[in-house]
């Protein structure tokens, strides 16, 4: 019994490290789309508010 407890040791470990790598590798680029609509629409925000006449 001990000896299958220390083979499934290293495969707990393989599929662990699978998971892993499958999750860091995962595409991350979709939400780009929208923080850089965001961050546009906060430019123009600031934009806005500067664009008044100076301070009295």
């Amino acid at each position: 019994m001990a000896v299958l407890a220390w083979l499934l040791i290293p495969l707990f470990a393989v599929v662990g490290a699978a998971i892993w790598a499958s999750w860091a590798s995962r595409n991350r680029t979709a939400g780009d789309v929208a923080e850089l609509a965001g961050y546009a629409r906060f430019r123009d925000a600031m934009e806005k508010s500067h664009s008044g006449p100076g301070p009295a």
